[in-house]
């Protein structure tokens, strides 16, 4: 006997509904009307199922944070630092794990089933670094934390940057992190890149750095990122992250960039929700919008993720780590509303993701792990429009969060009526 069948799931990509038998935590089989038992039934009734939400940059150390020490009264990037830099020789170890718990269980309960987060290795006790290696450790049944040794006050700027950095690789940090455009100057910049680079090359692992987060277009890191890419044969392993400065930068030099990213087969992380609100704001009129260069670098072949990177932590004061809020601002944002754009949109919050990420057996395929989503929608794009309940999240073949349908119901002339927002 199966495990589950989830009947009538209508996929990301369309088509008739399907059933989907699970035995084991795997996905067994995919088509219409299956003829099987299982120890449970779901009817998805003709919804979309898609495979979980993947949140490819976030800061799970400072997140819930918000008013700690202080409220960012500017809204800055550069406040938001300084914040950070106040807070934290006031961690402890037990309130991170408590504020990450919290917000894994957010999580969940939105469908966002992995989150690779940027840990900052610049305390030299690491504390931020051991505590969210225990969250990994206890929520791994539920939800696949991916983490970033991130060396957030630079690595060269900071004293002993590099052994803090090493120390949290040796106790089981997975992706190697960097913010070049931080460090004093240009050139300590790419030597950073270069440094950084190759101790992910001698320890095979991924890179994901902070690259070029500024207005500035000379800030141009991502070109030096993409060499030490090509130069240590890490093709598909590095991500750039924010990529913001390419919104500034002049067309001629952007194409000549793009294709130098596709060539090294970087993955390009923007942050709709934040790169919109912290950049730009030197500008009075006309205002840049900050984020990167999203349908260019989707036309060129580029793998682009994105990600939630704040909720309620010094930098952003909003927030409830919805993935299709995320897709949603950068549909908005990138002025992607064709409809072959939007779709790119949801999959830079799934299928995307998974990528970048390097996530195993992640999709909707027999011997996928069976890691599922129904939503309260019919595709992707009402998805977008609507930012459904996810009525169930499947983890492994088991539901580990459920919503009941939101239909609102109208009282006119004495008569009720539900009203479904579908089109």
């Amino acid at each position: 006997m199966l495990d589950l069948i989830l009947r009538r799931a209508v996929l990301p990509a369309g088509g008739e509904p399907v059933d989907i038998a699970v035995k084991g935590g795997r996905i067994a089989e995919v088509r219409p009307n299956l003829e099987a038992s299982a120890a449970e039934e779901i009817d998805a009734g003709g919804r979309l199922v898609a495979p979980p939400f993947v949140d490819s940059h976030f800061h799970m150390d400072s997140t819930l944070s918000y008013g700690l020490p202080r409220v960012n009264e500017s809204g800055t990037l550069l406040e938001g630092i300084a914040l950070w830099g106040e807070l934290k020789p006031e961690l402890t170890a037990e309130a991170v794990k408590e504020r990450a718990r919290r917000l894994c269980r957010w999580s969940i309960a939105r469908g966002t089933l992995a989150i690779r987060s940027h840990v900052d290795t610049s305390d030299p006790g690491l504390l931020a670094v051991q505590a969210l290696l225990e969250v990994r450790a206890e929520m791994k049944p539920w939800i696949d934390l991916q983490l970033v040794a991130f060396p957030q006050d630079g690595v060269l700027r900071t004293e002993r940057g590099q052994d803090s950095l090493e120390r949290a690789l040796d106790l089981g940090v997975d992706v190697v992190g960097g913010i070049p455009h931080f460090e004093r100057t240009m050139a300590d910049g790419a030597e950073s890149v270069r440094l950084l680079c190759e101790i992910a090359a001698a320890r095979g692992l991924r890179v994901d750095m902070h690259c070029d987060e500024s207005d500035d277009p000379l800030s141009r890191h991502v070109e030096s990122l993409a060499f030490q890419t090509q130069r240590l044969g890490l093709h598909g392993r590095v991500a750039g992250s924010h990529l913001t400065s390419m919104h500034s930068m002049d067309n001629y030099y952007v194409s000549k960039l793009i294709p130098l990213i596709a060539e090294a087969e970087l993955h390009a992380i923007p942050n709709p929700l934040i790169n919109i609100t912290l950049q730009g704001r030197h500008d009075s009129y006309p205002k840049r919008r900050g984020m990167t260069r999203v349908k260019e670098l989707m036309a060129a072949g580029v793998n682009v993720a994105f990600g939630h990177d704040c909720v309620m932590d010094p930098w952003y004061p909003l927030g409830s780590h919805d993935m299709l809020e995320v897709a949603h601002m950068g549909l908005h944002v990138g002025q992607m509303t064709g409809r072959a754009e939007m779709l790119a949109c949801f999959d830079a919050v799934t299928v995307n993701g998974a990528r970048a990420l390097g996530l195993d057996g992640y999709g909707l395929t027999p011997g996928c792990r069976a890691d599922m989503v129904v939503l309260q929608c019919r595709n992707p794009i009402e998805a977008l429009r609507l930012r459904p309940a996810r009525l169930f999240v499947i983890r492994g073949g088991k539901a580990i969060a459920r919503a009941a349908a939101a239909d609102p119901v109208l009282s006119l002339d004495g008569d009720e009526e539900a009203v479904s927002l579908d089109f």
